[in-house]
C-alpha cells in the first residue's frame, strides 16, 4: 500500500511545509493582491498583443454597461 498517495497530505499546497500554521488574513490578503497585479498585467499585455480582440471586448463592455438597469 506504500505505492498509493496519502490523499491527506496531498491536499497542502505543493512547496509550502505540512507543519506550516494556517495562513493569516494579511498573508491571504498579500497573496490575493499579488494575484489580481499578476491578472491586470495579463490583461494588458493582451489587449498589446491583440488589439482588435481588445477593442472589440471594450465595445461589449461598454454595449453591456450602457444597457444595464439600475
Amino acid at each position: 500500500m506504500s505505492d498509493l498517495p496519502d490523499h491527506e497530505t496531498d491536499a497542502v499546497e505543493p512547496g509550502r511545509p505540512r507543519t506550516e500554521q494556517p495562513e493569516t488574513d494579511a498573508e491571504r490578503r498579500r497573496r490575493r493582491a499579488q494575484f489580481l497585479r499578476d491578472l491586470a498585467e495579463a490583461r494588458e499585455l493582451r489587449a498589446r498583443v491583440q488589439p482588435r480582440r481588445a477593442k472589440a471586448a471594450r465595445l461589449r463592455h461598454a454595449m453591456r454597461m450602457r444597457t444595464f438597469r439600475w
